[in-house]
């Protein structure tokens, strides 16, 4: 009797379906007109900050990214936090030793918000090399909230993506592929400085529409062209179609710089393990600790 009434926890993480009546168009039209509370400056570097520098932000956001892809978080997680970090930077000046500490807060409390197990003060430091001690992580998440007044749950562009995905009507065994990509490139827009102060709806729906395209919708079960839905999106979003087909453009020159980079990366690591191989032959030993 008393094993018919054991219960088994699943060896995966089950999470809830989205609910059908968060897809509604008014659901829609509250997020648009919501997201501009949750816009940050963009001229926070030159009229807010003195330490920090655009490229500063970019080798902390990159971190963040790394933090999450290790520790699998949810998609939603990474732009939720660089959403506080942009936030933060535009009401208050920074040293650039307190950056990496800041970026973390802001982990710690998207994951707070978006996972059902967040981020520990003690994982954050480690990755952090123990940049900061534990104290410190609890002080500056403290101070984060209080400035940006416990308003965190801020709209992103994840948060149109489901919506954006509905209504192009997408085959059901397409959708997973188109959101993956629509994903890499909201997470390739949250790293570029570019992207800061515009509407999330907006990087959202341009990202959708770059997803499309590069996949053709030919090829995705969509009747529609390419150009036929950027001007339904952008219609979706009470936005110029040519606005969006620039940010949409502006997103592919920014994949087409961050592979370049990346293969600038690999080339210069390559280079440096060909050097340190030749260096080990012993004729090319310079230095002897006697």
């Amino acid at each position: 009797m008393e094993s018919s009434l054991m219960c088994w926890e699943a060896e995966t993480e089950l999470r809830a379906q989205a609910d059908p009546v968060l897809l509604q168009s008014n659901v829609l039209q509250h997020l648009l007109q919501a997201e501009h509370r949750y816009i940050p400056s963009a001229t926070y570097f030159q009229r807010v900050q003195e330490d920090i520098h655009p490229y500063m932000r970019r080798k902390l956001i990159n971190w963040m990214l790394e933090v999450c892809e290790e520790l699998r978080c949810l998609e939603e997680v990474f732009p939720l936090a660089v959403n506080c970090l942009d936030r933060f930077l535009s009401l208050l000046p920074v040293e650039k030793t307190r950056l990496q500490l800041l970026g973390a807060a802001c982990l710690l409390v998207a994951s707070k918000l978006r996972e059902s197990k967040p981020m520990s003060t003690e994982t954050l430091c480690m990755y952090s090399d123990y940049c900061f001690t534990d104290k410190e992580l609890r002080a500056m998440e403290l101070l984060l909230l209080n400035k940006l007044k416990w308003d965190v749950e801020a709209v992103t562009p994840h948060s149109f993506l489901p919506h954006f995905l509905k209504l192009l009507n997408i085959p059901e065994e397409n959708v997973n592929q188109v959101r993956k990509h629509t994903e890499t490139f909201i997470a390739l827009c949250t790293t570029d400085c570019n992207f800061i102060a515009l509407p999330p709806s907006m990087v959202a729906a341009a990202s959708v529409a770059a997803s499309v395209t590069g996949l053709q919708p030919e090829n995705l079960g969509v009747s529609c062209s390419s150009t036929a839905i950027t001007i339904y999106l952008a219609r979706s979003i009470r936005c110029d179609p040519s606005v969006l087909r620039m940010c949409q453009e502006q997103i592919e020159i920014s994949l087409q710089s961050s592979l370049g980079e990346a293969q600038r990366i690999r080339s210069h690591n390559s280079k440096s393990v060909e050097e340190i191989e030749r260096s080990s032959t012993p004729t090319d030993v310079l230095d002897f600790d006697l």
